[in-house]
């Protein structure tokens, strides 16, 4: 079982810790070093060491096609690893998540101490030792909370899954005879899926750049910056 030392006097954060929410920040705040520990369906899960193909580099590659979303659209953000508080008995910290800003009628919001509020309109977990977790626990409190899309990168298992809320539910997202998926949260954000799973970021991003050019992300830009774009002739 694993204890970190803390402060004294509060309780040590043990994996498997039956939590409120309040009592989790309370002990993980407390913790004399740092290490990711999440909030699941209120069980503690406390994070293993990350290996450099199976997690790090996957999520290199996923944060670059994300970075280059956001910073080419206005009125979204991305964070890597942010504490989510989605409710009383979920506190995650996914490895990405891209929101739409309160400005531009996103759903989710800071506190004022700088953690996410609510649920971010995409969450992207890169699963290897956690795929139960990420694909039952964790995939039914973001439904629950309205997460919208949700991407689940099974990394031993080579394949990707993009899920779309419908209805309280959670979809798979079509890929297209391209073998593209498109967000339906955020247009323009396209995936080929079959390069970015062989670890090709040029063919990844050529792709994204279609979306980026593409009518519906302009047509996005201007909703969320006010940005007039012309018609062509």
């Amino acid at each position: 079982m694993v204890k970190l030392g803390l402060k004294q006097g509060i309780p040590f954060l043990e994996n498997g810790d039956r939590l409120t929410r309040y009592e989790f920040e309370r002990r993980y705040q407390a913790m004399s070093r740092h290490q990711k520990a999440e909030l699941i369906e209120g069980v503690v899960y406390l994070a293993s060491p990350l290996r450099f193909e199976s997690h790090a580099e996957p999520h290199g590659y996923t944060i670059t096609w994300l970075g280059v979303y956001a910073a080419s659209t206005p009125g979204v953000r991305l964070g890597i690893e942010p504490t989510v508080r989605l409710d009383a008995n979920n506190e995650p910290q996914p490895d990405g998540v891209l929101l739409i800003t309160p400005t531009a009628k996103g759903q989710s919001r800071l506190g004022d101490d700088d953690y996410i509020e609510g649920a971010p309109e995409l969450v992207v977990e890169i699963a290897a030792s956690s795929v139960a977790i990420d694909l039952h626990d964790k995939k039914k409190a973001y439904s629950r909370n309205g997460v919208k899309e949700y991407i689940v990168w099974q990394i031993f298992e080579n394949k990707l899954d993009w899920f779309r809320l419908q209805e309280g539910e959670y979809v798979s997202l079509e890929v297209d005879a391209n073998g593209v998926i498109k967000s339906q949260v955020f247009p323009g954000l396209w995936l080929s899926i079959s390069n970015l799973l062989a670890g090709n970021m040029q063919q990844v991003l050529a792709v994204l750049q279609l979306g980026l050019n593409s009518r519906e992300h302009q047509l996005f830009v201007q909703q969320n910056s006010g940005v007039k774009i012309e018609e062509s002739e």
